[in-house]
């Protein structure tokens, strides 16, 4: 009997044989059912959600319904229960009604993690109204950007004078955008703006009749999310009724239920924490704390102050935890899982034994995609698993696929056959991941022209005329099933005639003891093809001066670890990196001033292998460096 037809036997559930025998074939075979069993309770819920049109909504009013004084939210040593929160929704409601706006006009919210945050939204969702979340961090043309592309006729900013100054600066170009403030009263702000919180006093919190929402679908727009912009100006994503509703089963995988209490500390305007944190705390009726803004120094203080059980991380935010100073109480805490993406593997033992984290939940998705993976296992470093049982199980039920690509790195396309249709990978190999789109759920990816979402499918995959959903994203697939982050397209660069992963540089520089952070991109050498490696490095702040030392052990780690084409021949050391609100390194701003001495005051270095480390690019040797052979 070959291995696919033992698998596919497996998977009708006709085979005889023991757990332990079917471990002998196949020793990946206990994750897969660990992952099945968690994956199924999260799905079959969602499923339940979806049927019953359990919107936002409808779980806050069944809060409100079972108890009502429970703490939903705790925001700076204050309870907010579920009651008061939708009371207060109930005032934005019905002040909302008074805009006269037609259904599903989306209205903008520039607002920092608090309270009023959550009851804005459930307000304008009363109304029948759509939420655009906006980066509050952002000023002139981007905010300008984000602002006109939602075409939202209504701005509400939170508390906060830096929101209101940012605003200001732009206000020539938003002339006829009604804008409303909170935490401030009506004499101290500009003519241009009115004083919510007055507003919402005289108010009553009655609540609305269903109808002034219409009658409501799957297809409504719940609000637009944009993505986190590490390569470009951001895009709003849509978030249908069907794909927020779909988000709060999620936390089912690990048991999330009425007693836990979460911590949201990342930008509520991101999907991480406003669909995730939100949406599953909402199902189950329990309580989130929020905090304005991520403190790596008060994080723990706060955990172990409100009793969290559950965090969630995004990006380098672990990476910002592990910097703070060591104490005794790291370990002490209430946390049972923390859950997430982008824990990279270079601390992610660290991370979980320092702070005894019992359980790490790593996800992958997209804010404007349409499927998730999550490593249920603990497996160090992944980020899920897709084995041939699981698609012959949990996602044959689903009708739901999730493919990886051969992908061709110098093109930035997939690999095709001699037909024209794309190759699946195979264990130990790195491919694209595509999703299938339910085609009756599908109201485009992002809000904009429709070239925009067009852009995201790729075509005639397995026969002509289909089409998937492109994550953008590499992934490599072992020989167990685990899938591994690779890298962003774009990201992997081409040298030499050899493709190189600018994760997988990054992973090896990062080890060394003295280095803080790196972040490696590609850059164009004049006279020669595709782009040569370049790291930017930050050093711990306790050594972070640049020593002859440091740059040889550099120098002999990429030589030892790294093949030829992969060794970065430039370096750069800043003192700080440029991130998204996301917690992502940008490279943008990197490869737009690749090593040219006149746009960068950073030092950079060169690799010098004739005296084995690397060697301080000046202007004097700037142009012999590029014209020597690399």
């Amino acid at each position: 009997m070959s291995k696919k037809q033992k698998v596919a036997l497996a998977a009708t559930g006709m085979a005889g044989a023991s757990l332990v025998a079917w471990k002998a074939y196949f020793p990946w075979i206990g994750d897969d059912i660990k992952t099945i069993r968690a994956l199924s309770k999260a799905l079959k819920m969602s499923k339940k959600n979806i049927m019953e049109g359990r919107s936002a909504l409808k779980m806050l009013e069944e809060n409100v319904a079972r108890f009502p004084k429970k703490t939903y939210i705790i925001f700076e040593d204050r309870h907010f229960s579920y009651e008061y929160v939708d009371a207060m929704a109930n005032r934005v409601a019905n002040l909302a009604m008074t805009w006269g706006l037609p259904l599903h006009t989306p209205v903008a919210m520039m607002m920092e993690n608090e309270p009023a945050f959550l009851w804005t939204f459930f307000g304008l969702r009363k109304a029948g109204l759509s939420a655009v979340f906006i980066n509050f961090h952002l000023k002139g043309n981007p905010l300008v950007h984000s602002l006109k592309v939602s075409e939202a006729p209504v701005l509400i900013i939170g508390q906060g004078d830096e929101h209101l100054q940012s605003l200001q600066e732009i206000m020539s170009e938003l002339p006829d955008m009604k804008k409303y403030a909170i935490g401030s009263q009506q004499a101290d702000l500009p003519p241009e703006f009115i004083a919510m919180d007055e507003v919402l006093l005289r108010t009553l919190p009655v609540p609305l009749s269903p109808a002034c929402r219409g009658e409501q679908s799957l297809l409504d727009p719940v609000c637009y999310i944009y993505t986190s912009g590490t390569t470009g100006l951001p895009k709003p994503a849509v978030i249908n009724q069907a794909k927020a509703i779909s988000a709060s089963a999620f936390w089912h995988i690990f048991d999330f239920n009425e007693n836990d209490i979460a911590y949201a500390v990342t930008p509520l305007y991101h999907s991480a924490s406003f669909l995730i944190s939100v949406y599953n705390t909402l199902d189950q009726g329990a309580t989130v704390v929020l905090r304005r803004k991520f403190s790596a120094r008060h994080y723990w203080e706060d955990v172990r102050k409100h009793k969290v059980t559950v965090i969630q991380y995004i990006g380098e935010l672990c990476r910002y935890l592990l910097r703070v100073p060591k104490s005794d109480l790291d370990g002490v805490h209430n946390v049972r899982v923390a859950f997430g993406n982008g824990l990279r593997v270079d601390i992610w033992e660290e991370f979980k034994n320092r702070f005894k984290i019992p359980r790490i939940v790593e996800f992958f998705g997209a804010t404007e995609g349409t499927g998730v993976f999550t490593n249920i296992t603990n497996t160090v470093g992944a980020i899920g698993r897709m084995s041939p049982l699981m698609r012959a199980t949990i996602y044959r039920d689903v009708n739901f696929q999730i493919h990886f690509l051969k992908f061709d790195n110098s093109a930035e396309k997939p690999v095709r056959d001699k037909n024209g249709l794309c190759i699946p990978i195979k264990p130990g190999e790195v491919g694209l991941v595509i999703s299938s789109v339910n085609e009756q759920l599908y109201t485009g990816f992002y809000k904009g022209p429709k070239e925009m979402s067009e852009k995201k499918f790729v075509r005639d995959v397995f026969k002509k005329g289909d089409r998937f959903f492109s994550f953008g994203d590499l992934v490599y697939l072992d020989k167990d099933y685990n899938i591994y982050f690779r890298d962003r397209i774009g990201d992997t660069f081409r040298w030499k005639s050899e493709n190189v992963s600018t994760s997988e540089v990054a992973n090896v520089i990062s080890r060394i003891p003295f280095i803080r952070d790196v972040n490696v991109y590609g850059v164009t050498i004049p006279g020669e093809d595709g782009r040569a490696g370049m790291a930017a490095i930050m050093l711990k702040h306790e050594d972070n001066q640049i020593t002859d030392d440091k740059l040889r052990k550099i120098y002999s780690v990429c030589q030892k670890e790294l093949p030829v084409y992969a060794r970065p021949l430039f370096i750069r050391f800043m003192s700080e990196f440029i991130i998204t609100q996301t917690m992502k390194n940008r490279k943008v701003e990197l490869v737009e001033e690749g090593y040219d001495l006149q746009k960068v005051d950073d030092p950079i270095y060169f690799y010098d292998s004739k005296n084995k480390t690397y060697s301080p690019l000046t202007r004097t040797n700037y142009e012999g460096v590029l014209s020597s052979k690399l």
